[in-house]
């Protein structure tokens, strides 16, 4: 498995922007279609956002659509969300997840990902 790292969580205002990195060991990154996922409290883990091994397929939640961009370093083994205008409903914790290497396409569930970061906090005040 591949150990997972993230970092640059925070508090922002409402309309405010973060970035999100998660540093990758242990296994050959490039090998991983990478993605991001986040739970909110009293909510279950949903996805937002994923990347293909060579970074050249990326998709999105609706939710986040034209705000968040999740983009790959395969040099420095590592995966990151900018997320912009961010929204009082964006509070949550953020977690990347490597997916598992049999799987193709797009993947978007949870069971799709074998390896998980321990997530970062995220709080959008409004």
């Amino acid at each position: 498995q591949v150990q997972l790292v993230e970092s640059g969580g925070g508090l922002v205002q409402a309309g405010g922007s973060l970035r999100l990195s998660c540093a990758a060991s242990g296994r050959t990154f490039s090998n991983y279609a990478m993605g991001w996922f986040r739970q909110a409290p009293g909510k279950e883990r949903e996805f937002v956002a994923g990347i293909s091994r060579s970074g050249g397929s990326t998709y999105y939640a609706d939710s986040v659509k034209g705000r968040f961009t999740i983009s790959r370093d395969n040099a420095k083994s590592t995966v990151y969300l900018q997320m912009n205008s961010l929204k009082s409903e964006d509070t949550a914790v953020y977690y990347c997840a490597a997916a598992r290497t049999y799987v193709r396409g797009s993947p978007t569930t949870e069971a799709d990902f074998g390896s998980w970061g321990q997530g970062t906090q995220v709080t959008v005040s409004s």
